[in-house]
């Protein structure tokens, strides 16, 4: 009895002692702790996600991938994959695991003495107080302190809103925070697609991500899985049906760039910095917006293909510039070709080193040892590359081009330029383009771009060639020079002297000679022959008797150039501007003299899925009623700003219609439908353009080196950016009628002569029908003066030409007098 008392009595002072204890130790190491409540409003960082027009994924932007994806909207079978691995006693435990603690202590003293690593003990609410309040130190009191929080965390929140905390939170490897994001950038698929195998791998890996890396280390990977799979089997989440189906599944992730991502850099990199400039750096990268854009994947992928393929094509005009490297031909070549870094633009093509090289062909091996071929047909076009842009002998023999050991860019081919089928498995000799250029579709009634590319390669270079690089558009900016003339009482069958001019620039400067592309003169000709020709004299002669000041504001009115100098340089296209301003110029032109802004984005949305931005301001009554058919579709407000006179525009319009027809635009007539636009060329041809359009769709194509230099003497906007362009439009438009282009009200329609600008019979081999504003008709049989603002005996042009009056009664016979 004395040993029972003594016993009980020793029994109630050790738990008197260790309740002491844990109050002081309570007391102790809770004071000074992190403030739990603040979980209440934990709003994690998640990524800004980047949609294209049709809902695909077109770049994400984030510190942590993240996808933050309530409870409710986690499946079950997610959560007791976890809960098995983790934490088997969750709804049941306070926070600590007394039970755990207990297993682990006997498990770890086994493994101390077999010298295995040692477990933890840590529940689910443990791992988010350490993960959300505390460091990762590994020592006795931040345990102890994990479990105080642990403690406090269990009293103030809601098990499934601590689970929820920690399936949002936890790190799972390969930049993946949370399930939500681990689902998709193992698998590419959402929660509710993963299988039974496919969501015990994601918990197996919160203790160690890299030690289970699906590819590295795959037999260990496979291994800690299925003991997930048979934890489930244990706690009865699974059958042992299910569970012997799942342990035999292989593991095999799916990259989610090649199935879901819109490839777009240039693109994606525009509404990057957009979204910078709007919401700065933490936003962008933690605060999970949702972002709307313009970008069509359809016509992206098509100016993609166009530019690359039309640097490719001038490129190879210019020769062959030698293989990327050379490497030893031996028993393991093949190990040393998949060693070579890959250089920036030469993806989608493939490296491979010459085996042999003969006459005919060339054998050409390939990182995987696997051997093929390159004919001769394939490699013909590799003459030498010389100085100034010229080339070598032809070539004759394959042999003569590459050796053994050659590191080269090949694509595989089916057919030859003649379309006869090649064997299977044979290639063609590739090389990186070393000019650069850029493309860009616009909607020219919104704004709205809808395709860009800066450049052949995003990884070589970031700099967007068409919104950053400020070049000379040449004989591309002629259209406002001409559009000025017609809105300053002009009209298409005025006649204009194409002759020698020179202008006296002062004494610093001396005189100025311009001269047309052909060095030639034609004589007297109407404005729409000198556009649809592109005559320089012509045009300086016009800007001279309009007035570079009325020109230079409309260069602003369009957006082009502020303050642009008025010199008559300047009306040849000498000052500079981007691929983005001009092409969306040309689209105001094309829409009527509507002011359009250039827009990436469409609408934005918080991580809440309010929309905190909207291009489209316009309010809609009845727009979001579900059904349409049984009422009229809402009107909407035009409250475009309106900059251009639509009959001025449309003359110009139809002007550029006929430089496609018949001018320097010819090329783009392949596209076979409605298209209208305008090359551009500068001095030495450092800067070759193209800008054209359908009705309802502008395209912009500018070649140049970074560096600018010639890009050869007969390189011309005509034969490097047009059949860009051609190439974008023949397949943007291809699935769609020719819709002519749109006439606005008051126009009147004259059968006039091309050549002279006189009135012709309807059907006469020179009659076109052109546009005129109503009181601006040629009169039959009046005649048609020349406009001479320059000496005739000197042809030295004054600086400020005195305008020549009309006659009384004479306005609008077709000639200016």
């Amino acid at each position: 009895m004395r040993f029972l008392i003594w016993f009980m009595s020793f029994c109630f002072f050790a738990v008197a002692v260790a309740a002491i204890g844990l109050v002081i130790a309570y007391s102790y190491f809770g004071d000074g702790l992190p403030e739990h409540n603040q979980l209440a409003s934990y709003d994690p960082p998640t990524m800004t996600r980047v949609h294209a027009g049709n809902g695909q994924i077109l770049a994400e932007f984030a510190t942590e991938k993240r996808v933050y994806v309530p409870i409710n909207a986690i499946p079950q079978r997610v959560i007791n994959a976890f809960l098995a691995a983790e934490d088997k006693n969750f709804y049941q435990h306070s926070g600590i695991d007394a039970l755990g603690i207990v297993r682990a202590v006997f498990q770890n003293v086994q493994n101390y003495m077999k010298g295995r690593r040692l477990v933890g003990a840590s529940t689910i609410t443990q791992q988010v107080a350490k993960n959300f309040l505390l460091s990762n130190e590994v020592s006795i009191d931040r345990k102890i302190r994990e479990a105080i929080l642990a403690f406090r965390i269990e009293q103030t929140y809601a098990k499934d809103r601590i689970l929820e905390l920690y399936l949002n939170a936890i790190y799972l490897g390969s930049g993946s925070y949370g399930v939500a994001a681990a689902a998709l950038n193992y698998f590419n698929k959402s929660l509710d697609e993963l299988t039974i195998a496919e969501a015990a791998y994601l918990a197996a890996l919160p203790k160690a991500p890299s030690n289970y890396h699906p590819i590295r280390k795959l037999e260990q990977a496979i291994e800690r899985r299925n003991w997930v799979i048979d934890r489930m089997l244990d706690e009865g989440f699974v059958t042992e049906e299910e569970a012997s189906a799942a342990a035999q599944d292989s593991l095999e992730v799916t990259s989610r760039e090649d199935s879901v991502f819109v490839k777009a850099n240039y693109f994606a990199e525009e509404v990057r910095r957009d979204l910078y400039d709007r919401y700065g750096e933490d936003v962008l990268y933690g605060g999970g917006l949702s972002v709307h854009t313009t970008l069509s994947p359809r016509l992206q992928k098509i100016a993609e293909s166009a530019l690359r393929n039309g640097l490719v094509t001038y490129d190879r005009r210019h020769g062959w510039r030698g293989p990327e490297t050379q490497i030893e031909i031996d028993e393991h070549w093949s190990e040393t070709l998949a060693a070579i870094e890959v250089a920036p633009g030469v993806d989608p093509w493939q490296l491979a080193v010459v085996l042999e090289a003969s006459a005919e062909s060339a054998r050409i091996g390939f990182a995987d040892g696997s051997e093929s071929g390159i004919p001769l047909a394939e490699v013909k076009w590799a003459r030498a590359a010389l100085d100034d842009q010229k080339v070598g002998a032809a070539v004759k023999r394959v042999s003569d081009v590459l050796n053994p050991g050659d590191v080269v860019a090949v694509e595989p081919v089916a057919e030859d330029s003649d379309g006869n089928a090649y064997p299977e498995g044979t290639f063609a000799l590739r090389q990186v383009p070393n000019v650069n250029g850029a493309i860009v579709a616009i909607d020219p009634h919104t704004g709205r771009v809808l395709a860009m590319s800066g450049g052949v390669s995003f990884e070589e270079s970031e700099f967007n060639r068409a919104t950053q690089a400020q070049r000379q558009p040449g004989s591309a900016f002629k259209p406002f020079v001409y559009f000025t003339a017609l809105d300053n009482g002009f009209t298409p069958a005025h006649i204009i002297l194409d002759a020698p001019i020179v202008i006296d620039q002062g004494e610093e400067l001396g005189k100025w000679k311009p001269a047309n592309y052909t060095d030639r003169f034609y004589g007297p000709s109407p404005l729409r022959l000198g556009i649809e020709k592109s005559r320089n004299l012509m045009t300086v002669r016009l800007a001279q008797y309009v007035g570079m000041d009325k020109i230079s504001q409309t260069a602003s009115t369009f957006g082009i150039k502020n303050d642009m100098e008025p010199v008559l340089a300047m009306a040849l296209g000498s000052g500079e501007t981007t691929l983005m301003k001009l092409t969306t110029a040309y689209a105001m032109l094309v829409n009527g003299g509507k002011r359009i802004q250039p827009t990436l984005i469409d609408r934005i949305q918080d991580n809440s899925g309010a929309t905190i931005h909207k291009y489209d301001q316009r309010p809609c009554e009845g727009c979001r009623d579900v059904v349409w058919s049984d009422q009229p579709v809402p009107a909407i407000m035009d409250d475009r700003e309106q900059v251009a006179d639509p009959a001025t525009a449309y003359q110009v319009v139809s002007m550029l219609e006929g430089v496609v027809q018949r001018g320097t635009g010819v090329r783009a007539r392949a596209v076979g439908k409605p298209i209208g636009g305008k090359t551009g060329t500068t001095n030495d041809s450092l800067d070759t353009w193209f800008i054209g359009f359908s009705p309802d769709l502008v395209a912009g194509v500018f070649v140049g080196f970074d560096e600018p230099k010639s890009l050869g003497a007969k390189e011309t906007g005509s034969s490097v950016s047009a059949p860009i362009f051609t190439e974008f439009m023949k397949a943007a438009l291809a699935d769609q009628p020719g819709i002519p282009f749109r006439i606005p009200p008051g126009i009147r329609l004259v059968n006039v002569s091309r050549s002279t600008g006189e009135v012709v019979r309807a059907g006469s081999s020179d009659s076109i029908l052109e546009a005129f504003k109503p009181g601006t008709e040629p009169v039959p049989g009046s005649p048609a003066a020349i406009l001479q603002t320059s000496d005739p005996a000197t042809g030295v042009s004054s600086a400020r030409p005195v305008p020549l009056a009309a006659p009384s009664g004479q306005a609008g016979t077709g000639g200016l007098y």
